[in-house]
């Protein structure tokens, strides 16, 4: 810290006393009281005035609390007025009265400097003002940094060891299971869906679709109960859970440890033989694109259209005459699966209804006022999803203060090796390594949600791009593209009305596209 002069004089340097004693240190040794620490820090900034310290008349005291953690009154009113710019050094009797664990010293000492503020200790000769102070400090940041990872590596280790001897080492409860004892057991009303789940995704071929079925159906993925109290889970499935979901070898009784496989100590509830086709059918779709791209028949809003009035798909089909003219339809699923009287819409020309759509896509970009409804359209669903997003990374970023904050705490307290701790270390980091790769997920959406964001200006370049090259495009591109700029096309038959529902996203990148398209064909 560089001290300035004003008029000849040291400028003032606002220096704060923080205090600490646990209940059972005060009875034992009154030297150490905060009526004694308090006074130890007065005298030392007393000494200092020629540098122009001065005390700062506020009391930051925790009497009867743990070093163990920073959850105390009086180390939060000090971080407030650090961050407020109330304060220029910390003075504390000894170092382990801010804190008794390294990694929250070292927490503590990067907000202060964040803040331009330095750490004194008065009996250790502990400044951070000081080239001394900085060269200590690095040290203690240095081993702060090899116990973490020593811990990672321990538990690391302990994970490895319980997933080979076919142990459940901890985690998000799987669909299908109940932890009961830190062991997995078959839940049967839950095991039974996770079997037709298998079955669906063989029966559709595609995530996608599978994913729409189980919207349909109202089906989630599994919800637990909290050790602290509130439930987790019951999320609707998309692509990534159900991919998680059906590659998951816990549902043939074994447990995964990074590639390797071991035979679990739980039970199995999907039959070995149908989890291996899956997982020959995924890797398949992985490798041509699945049922999407193996689209023969030029069905361009395959996955696309929905039955308004039974809130159903409307897959393709066709039939041949006997002129070997083949016909295309889109059909309801209801009423293939319940039968033509169960559903009003029942069927639609597909070649028409494909027309219809594009030919909309074509007046939209002729239209300024519909460019600007599309536009408007496609901001909201964005933001909206953004929302969400923020919402959940604020979730995440609570789970992920409180997990570390029980690290903290089982590492200080006597006996951190014991088989109990160690496990429940092994869980938390688990559950820290899913909440930081989600949490950087949802940050990576929520970017390129933001970056996607459409003005009016892309909406008419991609849709005034879109009809001179259509024509150019081969059935596969024209596929990609609609799927690209629709996100959902709703057919009522009892009325005959067609909505189109564009991608938020969607539409900055087809402008991109069609224009490097639109420069090839020219």
């Amino acid at each position: 810290m560089t001290h300035s002069k004003t008029n000849g004089q040291p400028k003032a340097i606002r220096c704060a006393v923080y205090t600490r004693v646990s209940t059972s240190e005060q009875a034992e040794n009154d030297y150490s009281s905060i009526h004694a620490q308090r006074e130890a820090g007065e005298a030392y900034t007393a000494s200092q005035r020629n540098e122009g310290w001065t005390l700062l008349p506020t009391a930051y005291d925790d009497p009867g609390y743990t070093g163990a953690n920073v959850d105390r009154p009086g180390l939060r009113r000090l971080l407030a007025d650090i961050e407020a710019g109330q304060v220029d050094v910390v003075l504390c009797y000894k170092v382990d009265r801010l804190s008794r664990s390294l990694l929250d010293f070292s927490r503590l000492l990067e907000t202060f400097d964040k803040h331009g503020v330095a750490f004194t200790s008065v009996t250790q000769a502990f400044n951070t003002s000081t080239s001394m102070g900085r060269l200590t400090l690095n040290i203690l940041l240095s081993f702060a940094q090899f116990e973490r990872e020593m811990i990672s590596e321990r538990t690391h280790d302990k994970i490895a060891s319980a997933r080979r001897k076919g142990k459940w080492s901890g985690g998000h409860p799987i669909l299908g299971y109940d932890v009961v004892d830190r062991k997995l057991v078959v839940n049967k009303a839950e095991a039974s869906r996770v079997r037709q789940i298998f079955e669906l995704y063989l029966e559709h071929q595609a995530l996608i679709a599978t994913v729409q079925d189980l919207d349909r159906r109202g089906w989630k993925t599994k919800r637990w109960s909290m050790r602290k109290g509130g439930e987790r889970g019951g999320r609707p499935f998309d692509k990534s859970l159900l991919y998680n979901l059906l590659t998951n070898p816990a549902y043939i009784g074994k447990v995964r440890y990074k590639d390797e496989v071991h035979a679990g100590e739980h039970q199995g509830i999907v039959d070995p033989e149908v989890f291996d086709r899956v997982q020959t059918l995924l890797r398949r779709n992985h490798r041509t694109g699945g049922a999407e791209a193996r689209n023969q028949f030029g069905a361009l809003l395959k996955s696309l259209l929905r039955c308004v009035p039974c809130q159903s798909s409307m897959t393709h089909t066709h039939s041949t005459k006997g002129d070997s003219r083949r016909y295309r339809y889109y059909v309801c699923l209801t009423a293939q699966k319940r039968g033509w009287n169960a559903c009003p819409s029942q069927s639609v020309p597909a070649a028409e209804i494909e027309q219809f759509v594009i030919d909309q896509i074509r007046c939209i970009g002729r239209d300024p006022g519909l460019i600007a409804e599309t536009l408007a359209q496609a901001r909201a669903q964005a933001e909206g999803q953004i929302d969400e997003l923020e919402k959940e990374g604020d979730g995440l970023d609570r789970d992920l203060e409180r997990h570390h904050a029980e690290i903290r705490g089982l590492v200080s307290q006597p006996g951190c090796g014991s088989e109990r701790t160690t496990v429940r270390l092994a869980d938390l980091q688990e559950r820290i390594r899913l909440a930081e790769r989600r949490s950087t997920e949802v940050e990576n959406e929520v970017a390129g949600l933001r970056a996607q964001l459409v003005d009016e200006a892309d909406v008419a370049q991609a849709l005034a791009a879109f009809d001179p090259v259509w024509n150019e495009l081969s059935l596969r591109e024209q596929s990609r593209l609609l799927h690209l700029l629709i996100e959902q096309v709703d057919y009522d038959g009892r009325t005959g009305d067609i909505s189109i529902t564009f991608h938020p996203t969607g539409i900055k990148t087809l402008a991109d596209e069609l224009a490097e398209k639109q420069e090839s064909v020219a």
